[in-house]
């Protein structure tokens, strides 16, 4: 991951740990309907981070971090818009 989109793990684990990140599961943008979009915020990146995760085969109630990038204007409009009105 960092060395493609210069997200860190510990960046990652942030971002996944946001109290007001957004959760697509199934991704609308996967093809194939096995993985999950979050849309969160990593104080350590000053930014937010768009992660893709996979449920683990051995324990289907945990994720693994797949990849993950900074979020793009569209995506942070949507998580500033949606964890608005979270609160």
């Amino acid at each position: 991951m960092w060395e493609r989109h210069q997200v860190s793990q510990y960046e990652a684990i942030e971002a996944a740990s946001d109290p007001d990140a957004i959760l697509f599961d199934p991704d609308p943008k996967g093809r194939s309907g096995g993985s999950a979009r979050l849309i969160g915020y990593s104080p350590s990146a000053g930014s937010v981070l768009v992660l893709i995760l996979v449920l683990k085969e051995e324990d289907p109630r945990r994720w693994w971090g797949a990849t993950g990038w900074r979020a793009n204007l569209k995506d942070r409009e949507r998580y500033e818009r949606e964890a608005k009105n979270d609160r």
